[in-house]
């Protein structure tokens, strides 16, 4: 809609926040009109008309099987557009159109803002299905009319007040019709399913329905005034009620096609699962955090306890492998420390490889310091915990194989992501360069044994699935390349959205 606003027509940004506030409300028309909203904008010259929205109804079909979206219409082909635009007034007359064999009553509704009118809202409803309308139709026509009556004068939508219309009740969620006084004139048979959950016992026609819903759901001080006038469809207000381990979720509409509140409407909806799922998932999120951070805990002990055996052995072979499986340890611990933080099961890996660094400058044999550039980014859990360990191995081979006891120098990380557009795979490359000996004569890191390098490969080309390479860094020094397989989080939010579909 912005694109076709600033393309086709005069309108400002207020005019076009205004018809994108109407946008985020208008499901609601659509809805009690059993019909199709398509809205039309003049263009800058005046000669045209370009639609640049559109509305299909959840409680009827559709007059409109294609997508009306940035269609031109001249002006003086459709007249009641032309009637709407210029008087400032809805427009019902003429007969019903005919469209592939279907008759459709076109109207038109002036879309006004601080009394400029700034479009026209074609509402199109299909009448091969029309029969003789019920007392819930007679009441959502009502309420469409008065509506659109707003929509004409520039009441509605309500300024200060968007909804987001996929968290909020809708039309065939339950619907309530109040008086000028509050009093229940009519309530569709969700609408009375859901009280009666709430633990009402009688017909909620007749009843004040601010009264009735305090007494379903007692509270004290200025919550229950509050519920009052929210039940009583006095203000653009939504609220939650719990009563009879049920939740009802409200929304209140007031009604005033002629400027003075005739009545209200009162959306709702039994969100009594919903709100049950969300406290298992906030239950299960703390549980996960707690199992990390107990296990963050242990592994300190453990990491402790190997700090111990190594200063009370002799051998200083045995220290230094002690020593090794200390950082080892820690490594893990601080991916678990980082997952404990957070409400999933990925992190910002560019902390974590911050404090191994740290980690590892500490038990440097001389002066070497430690940086890194780039971005690692947020990572799963899956790939963070073995890239923590890979990165302290290399870092730990760095510092105890390049440098002297007393030599200084650098070591630097670099981390770039790339790819992940289109079919192509996301990867994270990853360079740890040291400015220290270099390697030995000969020396195949592919085939090296000692434990840091196996340790390496088994984990970059077997768990990371990726590739892994040391070579002589120009200049002197020692260059490790990796190169990992990394999901985008465009990926993994569709990854999961797919299991959570799954499981459901």
């Amino acid at each position: 809609m912005n694109d076709l606003v600033r393309q086709h027509t005069a309108l400002s940004d207020t005019d076009l926040e205004w018809l994108h506030l109407l946008v985020s409300e208008w499901q609601l028309l659509a809805d009690l009109s059993f019909a199709d909203l398509v809205l039309w904008v003049p263009t800058l010259d005046g000669t045209r008309y370009v639609s640049v929205a559109q509305m299909r109804p959840n409680t009827g079909p559709t007059s409109h099987q294609d997508d009306m979206v940035g269609h031109l219409v001249p002006r003086g082909r459709r007249p009641l557009l032309d009637a709407a635009l210029d008087e400032g007034r809805i427009v019902r007359e003429g007969d019903p159109e005919w469209r592939e064999e279907v008759p459709v009553r076109v109207e038109s509704i002036p879309v006004r803002r601080e009394g400029r009118v700034l479009g026209v809202i074609a509402r199109n409803t299909n009448l091969l299905t029309v029969r003789t309308p019920s007392r819930l139709e007679l009441t959502y026509l009502q309420s469409a009319s008065d509506l659109a009556q707003m929509i004409a004068a520039g009441s509605f939508p309500f300024y200060g007040h968007q909804v987001d219309m996929d968290h909020v009740p809708r039309v065939g969620d339950g619907l309530i019709r109040l008086d000028a006084d509050g009093v229940v004139q009519y309530a569709s048979p969700n609408a009375l399913s859901a009280y009666h959950r709430l633990g009402l016992a009688t017909d909620l026609v007749g009843l004040h329905l601010g009264e009735a819903t305090t007494e379903l759901a007692p509270s004290k001080g200025p919550v229950d005034e509050a519920l009052v006038k929210l039940a009583s469809g006095w203000a653009p207000r939504g609220a939650e009620v719990e009563a009879n381990d049920c939740v009802v979720q409200l929304r209140a509409i007031p009604l005033k096609p002629k400027g003075t509140r005739i009545g209200s409407l009162i959306l709702l909806r039994d969100i009594t699962e919903v709100r049950r799922r969300e406290r298992e998932l906030i239950t299960k999120d703390a549980t996960i955090r707690e199992i990390h951070h107990r296990v963050k805990n242990n592994l300190q002990t453990v990491a402790a306890l190997l700090r111990l055996q190594a200063r009370r052995m002799d051998s200083d072979r045995g220290k230094d492998a002690l020593n090794e499986a200390v950082r080892r340890v820690g490594s893990i611990a601080i991916v678990h420390e980082t997952l404990s933080q957070n409400l999933d099961e990925r992190v910002e890996f560019d902390e974590i490889a911050d404090r191994v660094l740290a980690m590892v400058a500490e038990i440097s044999p001389g002066r070497v310091t430690g940086r890194r550039t780039g971005r690692f980014g947020i990572l799963g859990a899956e790939i963070a915990t073995p890239l923590s360990m890979v990165l302290t191995e290399v870092l730990q081979n760095a510092m105890e194989h390049g440098f002297g006891a007393d030599e200084q120098g650098s070591i630097e990380v670099h981390a770039v992501r790339g790819g992940g557009s289109g079919h192509e795979e996301a990867r994270l490359l990853v360079t740890v360069q040291d400015n220290g000996r270099g390697l030995p004569e000969g020396f195949d890191p592919h085939s090296a044994g000692n434990l840091g390098l196996q340790i390496v490969r088994t984990l970059v080309e077997g768990e990371l699935s990726g590739s892994f390479d040391m070579q002589p860094a120009p200049g002197g020094g020692t260059r490790v390349l990796f190169d990992l397989p990394v999901e985008t989080e465009k990926r993994e939010r569709e990854r999961n959205e797919r299991e959570g579909r799954e499981q459901r």
